[in-house]
């Protein structure tokens, strides 16, 4: 514990490399409690958390203001820290395969800053394998240092779940795990500063990085099992929420639900599990089934939508088609890989342009991602459709006057609500005249 007794006197710092929405909560409650030093090569984002600002939307401004992280964009102020954490992203190629880019590029900076005695600990999201076969030889390259000797290396998955406000780095128990028993005590110790909700040690960092990746993997097949349900009993002209509400009555029946998948953990993860599988001459059969329905999902619910507008006798071409929503999940500000576009491409695929309100999301990033110019609530009118794709608060807080008035200006026709998450009243709505229609 000698390096957790000098962090805890405030003689050593701790580092955080990536100031996103993991690595960023992080860092600020470190800080409650010991030096800190925020790292990001974005210099636009870190002088936004110098001006206070928290464009994350995970701790809020008024944290960012009082917290006493040291912000900066200079990689030689990581070699002031001798416990380092990289927390970075993991995204994909676009033939599904791991990007390690961003994991790599951060480990060059730590091993050109390393100094001796430092421990340096990877929290992406990554396959069994990657912290020491791929990340190590980097550190000890860069650096000139021998680990095991001169540095130690550990991982622990980041567990952050973005909009969450319940489930908390601090409430969620954190799985750590080190190169040796030295280093995982230290590690273990230092993260049992903030981490009240306790720590669970693996045997090694495989087990560590195994543990991350199937979390995801088993929601997204589950949500897949959800999905595919929603598309047989669509079929059958069954509601697929009244049934799941009845199956849910059984006390061991999971409450999942059918939606979309996207974002950067679940949509993402279970693909780096079936890379690492098939390098080891195994093809998965049901986390890609799962991935592959997943994938698809967007696409459906267009399809669905047009199908909507035709049963009302609307014409497709040119139909007046507003969506409540782009980011990936609810009240979370990130649109990265938001199944959201997949709707919007595959209606303009009909010659259909919808507009697009979400005064949650990262309007520039909207943009920059996708080509869309987000518009105002009080643009959404005279529409044929309304499509509620995120079940943000500010949309679920939406009366059914506010829901009309976005319909106002079409004097005949059907209106029309696709309900993605299923967060409206479908009788309320059926008995005012809507057709309606969810997942």
């Amino acid at each position: 514990m000698v390096l957790y007794d000098s962090i805890r006197n405030r003689k050593d710092k701790i580092a955080l490399v990536g100031l996103g929405y993991v690595g960023m909560p992080i860092a600020v409650e470190f800080s409650k409690y010991v030096d800190v030093i925020g790292f990001d090569i974005n210099k636009a984002k870190v002088e936004e958390y110098k001006n206070g600002i928290d464009p994350t939307k995970e701790v809020g401004d008024k944290a960012i203001k009082n917290c006493s992280v040291e912000w900066t964009a200079d990689e030689t102020k990581l070699r002031e820290a001798k416990f380092i954490i990289v927390a970075v992203p993991t995204p994909v190629n676009n033939d599904t395969t791991p990007d390690l880019t961003p994991v790599v590029s951060a480990s060059k900076i730590v091993g050109r800053n390393l100094t001796k005695g430092a421990i340096v600990v990877y929290e992406s999201t990554v396959y069994p394998g990657v912290t020491e076969e791929i990340c190590l030889p980097v550190l000890e390259k860069e650096s000139g240092l021998k680990c095991g000797v001169d540095f130690k290396i550990g991982y622990s998955p980041e567990r952050i779940n973005p909009g969450d406000k319940v489930h908390r780095l601090t409430t969620i128990k954190k799985i750590v795990s080190g190169m040796d028993a030295e280093s995982l005590e230290e590690i273990a110790n230092v993260y049992s500063i903030v981490v009240e909700a306790g720590v669970h040690r693996a045997s090694c960092i495989k087990v560590a990085e195994a543990a991350k990746v199937i979390e995801n993997s088993q929601r997204d097949i589950n949500i897949a099992f959800m999905n595919e349900l929603s598309i047989i009993f669509n079929k059958m002209g069954i509601d697929t929420l009244e049934v799941l509400e009845a199956a849910g009555t059984k006390w061991n029946f999971l409450p999942f639900r059918p939606g979309l998948v996207g974002g950067h953990c679940i949509g993402i993860d279970p693909y780096y599990l079936t890379y690492r599988a098939e390098q080891f001459g195994y093809h998965s059969q049901i986390i890609l089934a799962g991935r592959r329905i997943n994938d698809d999902m967007g696409k459906y619910v267009a399809e669905q939508t047009v199908k909507q507008l035709i049963a009302a006798d609307k014409s497709i071409k040119n139909a007046k088609v507003g969506v409540l929503g782009i980011t990936f999940k609810e009240d979370c500000p990130d649109t990265r890989n938001s199944k959201v576009n997949d709707i919007l491409k595959e209606l303009k695929e009909y010659g259909i342009k919808p507009m697009v309100c979400d005064p949650v999301a990262d309007a520039p990033d909207a943009k920059r991602f996708y080509g869309v110019d987000l518009v105002p609530l009080a643009d959404l009118h005279g529409l044929d459709c309304l499509i509620i794709a995120v079940a943000h608060k500010e949309f679920k807080a939406l009366s059914d006057t506010d829901i009309g008035a976005m319909f106002v200006g079409k004097d005949n026709g059907k209106k029309i609500i696709i309900d993605v998450k299923g967060v409206r009243n479908k009788d309320e709505l059926k008995a005012l005249g809507y057709q309606y229609w969810r997942l």
